[in-house]
This record gives C-alpha cells, structure tokens and sequence, in this order.
C-alpha cells in the first residue's frame, strides 16, 4: 500500500460508505493494525477489490503488521501478546438497497495473536488462532440478483486485563444458524466487552443472477 495506509483505508471505507453504514463515528477510529485477509486459494482481500463467492468457500488465514505499539506497551514484547478479535459481516444483507438484516455476521474469532519475529515461511506469517472460532466462518453467498455486497472484516483489540478475551456462552455472537446471524451490531458487540477498533478491510462480492 503506497503513501499513507492510515490514510488509503479511510479513504477506501469512506468511498465504499462502510463509513457510516458500518463504522458510525469515524472520529473515533484511526487505524492502527493492518491486516490482510488471505483464501487457502490464494485469494486476498484488499480494500475493495472484487473476489468471487468461489474465492471464498473457506476459512482465510489473517495476517497482522501494527502501525503503531499497543496501549501503553511501546516494547516490541507488548506487541507480540497483543490480542484480537476479527468480525466478518454483510452491511448489505439481503440488498444493499434495503438491508433489514444489517449486519450479517459471518465470523467472529477471538484471540488472534501475531506470530514469532522469527518466523520466515509463508504460513509462519499468519496469526496465530489461539482458540475456536465464537461464531464459525460461513462463506458469503449473496442472494441472487442482489446487486454488490461490501464484505466487511473490523478487527479489534482485546483488552489486557480480559485475556484471554472469551465471549461468554449464550451471548449472540455464538448463533451459527442463518436466522441466528442477521441483524448483528459489530460496534455495540465492541462497546459492550470493550474492545477497541484497530483495522478494517473489505472486498465486494456481485451476487449471481437469474
């Protein structure tokens, strides 16, 4: 990413308008994180690009490169046992032109951790999982005739003082059902366990016609 990547991705959500249908208050997020989502096929999101819903069948990997060292820990150390939580959603659930069930969750994985400073293979690269999924992966497949759909990825920091971050049994982000998945507030999901927004990608999806 050439030039200031703080300022390309706010660029880009803001072109794309996941700032505000997403993101509601750009005042209180500056990226600090970027992140790449990688496909075992190779596929890589970034910041809009198209993909297919062939692309994404199955579960990316996640790769991390702080911008900035984490709350009050400037040390390489700190950065290292930062935790975050990544959440998937579709803001355009079923049309974008009438989302009723805005946001549509398709993932929600806590404790993601960047790998060892030591690691120099392709999959050493990629964040560690260091627990299951909340909410299991489920592949975009958006409904035909539904026009482009913005598949948004936010990543989160965890707060030190819950690690390991876990969120709770019976609480909404563990629904994997479709009907359990619609209608989901990935900014008050955060307020409420106090995460803190550090990132956010997106790629675009154009559902299939009939």
């Amino acid at each position: 990413m050439s030039g200031d990547p703080v300022a390309a991705i706010t660029r880009a959500l803001v072109a794309e308008q996941i700032v505000p249908d997403v993101i509601p208050d750009p005042s209180a997020f500056t990226p600090t994180v970027l992140f790449s989502v990688v496909y075992p096929n190779g596929a890589e999101v970034n910041l809009g690009n198209e993909m297919t819903v062939a692309e994404t069948q199955d579960e990316p990997e996640i790769r991390l490169a702080p911008l900035a060292a984490p709350w009050g820990d400037g040390s390489a150390a700190g950065a290292l046992e930062t935790s975050y939580t990544l959440a998937m959603l579709d803001p355009d659930a079923p049309f974008r032109a009438e989302p009723q069930f805005r946001s549509f969750r398709h993932w929600v994985v806590t404790g993601l951790k960047a790998p060892p400073v030591a690691a120099n293979t392709t999959e050493a690269l990629n964040a560690l999982k260091t627990h299951p999924a909340t909410c299991p992966y489920r592949a975009p497949g958006p409904r035909p005739n539904s026009g482009m759909h913005r598949y948004t990825f936010l990543l989160f920091q965890e707060p030190a003082d819950k690690a390991p971050f876990l969120v709770p049994q019976g609480e909404v982000e563990h629904g994997a059902a479709l009907e359990e998945r619609r209608s989901w507030n990935p900014m008050a999901f955060a307020e409420k366990h106090g995460l803190k927004l550090v990132g956010a990608n997106y790629f675009l999806v154009q559902s299939p016609t009939e």
